[in-house]
């Protein structure tokens, strides 16, 4: 990565933002290989020098992963003009290099991945992967035994191919888990729209391996744990 702007690292390594690490380093609280600092244009290496904040070394983690219980109302993005994105329930560990795993409708809820690992957002959105995404749904009419074949043979939704395979599970009159191994725009909704009902709320719960923590509440985000981390990178 090479040589970076100290207040740059320390902004990065989540010490506060670029104006106010540039005061903690100018009140002399930064050290570098234990040498006290105190200009925030010196050039670092993080990768190979020991940055201390008032003594206590930082760690920069090269790749982070969130989970985040996304709620209705957001779009699933980094900047938005009109309406509030997914990131701005992220501020508390917010970098630069941080986006969101694919995409969720602006109305729909639930998982989402939040992370810096380009290479795993890669594999679990590439359409060869086919990496199961499971949703919860409510309609507005009554679900019919026939769609469970019908969504397991594909469904045409306006697009050059039928939708692949997917699996329906009917869990009442008026409420579905649907498992698709795609992600085309609005699917899940164009998919029962075929059927001739509406979806009137959606939710993912699953994608790969991962579980959306039922703990969470909506809007509340929280680090992968190791276990799913393995898990999730083995799935692809």
């Amino acid at each position: 990565m090479g040589r970076l702007r100290i207040d740059k690292v320390l902004a990065d390594l989540q010490a506060g933002t670029r104006s106010e690490v540039k005061k903690i380093i100018r009140q002399g609280r930064v050290s570098v290989d234990d040498v006290i600092v105190k200009n925030p244009e010196m050039k670092v290496d993080y990768e190979t020098q020991k940055i201390c904040l008032d003594n206590n070394e930082l760690h920069l983690q090269k790749f982070v992963y969130y989970m985040l219980n996304k709620p209705a109302g957001c779009v699933t993005a980094t900047k938005d003009q009109i309406n509030p994105t997914v990131m701005d329930y992220m501020k508390e560990v917010w970098r630069k290099d941080l986006f969101p795993v694919g995409r969720l409708d602006l109305d729909t809820e639930g998982l989402l991945l939040i992370t810096n690992d380009g290479e795993l957002a890669h594999k679990l959105l590439s359409p060869r992967k086919h990496v199961d995404k499971v949703y919860y749904a409510e309609l507005d009419g009554s679900l019919r035994q026939e769609m469970i074949g019908q969504f397991q043979m594909g469904l045409n939704i306006g697009e050059e191919k039928i939708t692949l395979p997917a699996d329906l599970e009917i869990l009442s009159e008026h409420t579905a888990k649907v498992t698709i191994h795609e992600g085309k725009y609005h699917q899940v909704k164009r998919m029962f729209q075929t059927c001739g009902l509406k979806v009137t709320y959606l939710k993912r719960v699953r994608m790969g391996t991962l579980l959306l923590d039922p703990k969470m509440q909506k809007g509340e985000f929280r680090e992968l744990t190791q276990d799913e981390i393995i898990e999730l990178k083995s799935g692809v």
